[in-house]
């Protein structure tokens, strides 16, 4: 089956927001073996629109578009294809008084536009929408499929996999193969060094295609396999997998829809340990990753950012001949604050991270993107230097997920 992509929005034509849902439905349609023949993106414009659309379908059998449904003048998305195909709107009523409800449940004032996002071309297929309350549509024109959802990455992504996929299934029947995948992240090698760690793995004797998706700051391998027989599939992915595993085991924290956030709370949940947290480089992010985990209050007992020489001093215990002798960024700093931060909470470990996020703040002994990662328990404190070279922003990423995987690595005793 072939597939054409159309993005809409002015703010993709300006350059003011990345277009990241053509990438997410040209991924999933190639994960279910689909051709994707064309993406383009266009402005909220009605002319324009109409052209583009044209242009997918001849080439496609179906055109998944995606953006422009929100309750703004600019949001034209559904008048632009009923106009395009000569059929009139209606408002769905069952529709509208579930965006009523929503508004009523959040205590937002009702906006007589917001009723836009109950209006449909003649025809369509409504799709509901669990994470906003704009829905989105299909229509049938000519033996081929639209489909429209909104722009938003989190609807997009969730009406792709809920609605667009099993509807494309459906359609095309003689498409249909049982078809399995498998995430294996992985994080302290370049996308590089992974593929030539496995440049041996012959992945076609499986039946197996294999995806590398860079997430910063981790890399992931995706397989996909595909056959008419339920089990073969499983059996060839399980096969690819264990060869994967073998080659980059070291480097592998999770697999599947897991986070590293995910596979440490098991883990602390598991062995029945309580965790502290003391940040200066870092600025709270691991903490912050820590609490994205619902229940994380079961082990993380504080986290402190100790950014100032003064707060490791007079929070965490740091002598302070300590950080003039050997700097605020140093391993001795860096222990020192993880003892600290452990004392203070009475959890059974401290977790502290120190270090220079730039651009500014650097030294030729110690550059920007150097950090000091500390991990003390009762009877010992391991400590890590890394260095890396990306911005603030990124610097500070790495250095919590570096931070992350060191715990991870300590909990399952690789430490």
């Amino acid at each position: 089956m072939k597939i054409g992509i159309l993005t809409i929005g002015n703010e993709l034509m300006n350059g003011r927001i990345a277009d990241t849902n053509a990438s997410l439905i040209a991924r999933e349609a190639n994960q279910q073996g689909w051709s994707v023949e064309a993406i383009m993106s266009v402005g909220d414009d009605f002319a324009a629109i109409k052209n583009r659309l044209n242009y997918l379908l001849s080439m496609a059998d179906a055109v998944i578009c995606s953006g422009g449904l929100g309750p703004t003048s600019d949001d034209i998305t559904t008048a632009a294809i009923a106009e395009a195909f000569g059929l009139p709107l209606y408002t769905d009523e069952n529709v509208l008084n579930y965006i009523k409800d929503i508004f009523t449940k959040f205590n937002f004032p009702w906006i007589e536009n917001n009723a836009k996002q109950a209006m449909f071309p003649e025809g369509a297929q409504v799709l509901p929408n669990a994470r906003g309350t704009a829905p989105g549509f299909s229509l049938s024109i000519k033996g081929k499929l639209i489909f429209v959802i909104p722009g938003v990455p989190a609807e997009a992504k969730l009406m792709v996999t809920n609605s667009v996929i099993p509807a494309l299934r459906k359609h095309f029947p003689q498409d249909e193969q049982y078809i399995v995948k498998q995430t294996i992240k992985t994080f302290g090698l370049s996308e590089a060094a992974v593929d030539e760690r496995m440049n041996d793995i012959d992945f076609n004797s499986f039946g197996v295609n294999i995806g590398f998706y860079p997430v910063f700051p981790e890399n992931h391998i995706v397989l996909i396999a595909r056959n008419e027989n339920k089990e073969e599939a499983k059996k060839n992915l399980q096969k690819a997998q264990d060869e994967v595993s073998t080659h980059v085991q070291d480097y592998i924290f999770a697999y599947g829809e897991q986070t590293l956030e995910d596979v440490i709370a098991g883990l602390l949940t598991e062995k029945k340990l309580t965790i502290a947290v003391a940040e200066s480089c870092t600025g709270g992010l691991i903490t912050n990753r820590l609490t994205d985990v619902s229940g994380s209050s079961d082990y993380l007992e504080r986290g402190l950012i100790t950014y100032s020489n003064a707060a490791k001093i007079s929070m965490l215990g740091v002598p302070a001949e300590v950080i003039e002798k050997h700097g605020a960024v140093s391993e001795e700093t860096a222990r020192l604050m993880a003892e600290g931060i452990r004392k203070l909470s009475g959890t059974d470990l401290g977790l502290s991270s120190t270090g220079i996020a730039g651009p500014t703040g650097g030294s030729p002994g110690k550059p920007v993107g150097t950090v000091y990662i500390a991990l003390a328990d009762a009877k010992q404190t391991i400590c890590r230097h890394y260095s890396y070279r990306w911005d603030r922003k990124r610097n500070k990423d790495m250095f919590s997920e570096a931070a992350l995987f060191l715990l991870k690595n300590y909990l399952q005793g690789k430490v």
